[in-house]
């Protein structure tokens, strides 16, 4: 039985137009999502037949797909929940999303200062990547991190819970080779409710991922 599944989409294809068309959702999730799990739970399947054989040639291959595949799996898990075709605009107190508001502020100076790293991090990004925005347990802080393929250049014990894709099957057939207008965009359609939700339980989790020294 497989272990990792294809979730469902919060909402239909056309959700998220203007800003993301829905023939892009239907791709990104349908073909390359499903992808992603289905390339974890092959690579399982590979170590346990591994495993079974005591045979170890592959096991520096085997265990980088399944970084790859899982976290692809995952973050793109993050992503669709992190959007709203009613979303964007500011985190703000009236909406109650104000602890996040108040700790974006706090780690990166402001709101305004937030936004244009992310927005840097998830454009400037070699090749294929993501844009993120995590709680980091051992600081308890809000950071930005540039993550190359899915799973390169992260934090260990970071949570994210603001994920940009910046790959180019995320916005090339609406948006062809400006990554920065995407970016730019993907804005507009910022779920800050389900931000909120994820900054919260991270910094309620924060002891469970991190044991004390």
């Amino acid at each position: 039985m497989a272990t990792y599944t294809l979730p469902e989409l919060p909402y239909d294809y056309s959700a998220l137009a203007p800003v993301i068309s829905p023939e892009i959702i239907e791709l990104h999730h349908d073909k390359h999502h499903a992808a992603y799990v289905k390339g974890a739970n092959d690579t399982l399947e590979q170590l346990a037949e591994a495993r079974d054989k005591n045979q170890w040639g592959s096991i520096n291959g085997l265990e980088k797909n399944l970084a790859f595949h899982l976290s692809g799996h995952i973050l793109h898990s993050i992503y669709w929940h992190n959007m709203t075709g009613d979303g964007g605009g500011e985190p703000l107190e009236k909406d109650g999303v104000g602890e996040l508001a108040d700790a974006i502020a706090e780690s990166f100076g402001s709101y305004a200062g937030f936004k244009a790293q992310l927005t840097k991090a998830a454009a400037t990004t070699q090749g294929s990547g993501w844009g993120v925005l995590a709680y980091e347990p051992v600081s308890g802080r809000l950071i930005v991190e540039q993550i190359y393929d899915h799973q390169g250049n992260v934090g260990q014990g970071s949570v994210p819970i603001l994920v940009f894709d910046a790959w180019e099957h995320a916005f090339y057939l609406q948006y062809k080779n400006q990554k920065v207008d995407f970016i730019e965009a993907m804005w507009e359609v910022v779920n800050w409710q389900d931000v909120a939700k994820r900054y919260r339980s991270a910094r309620e989790r924060a002891n469970n991922l991190l044991l004390a020294p």
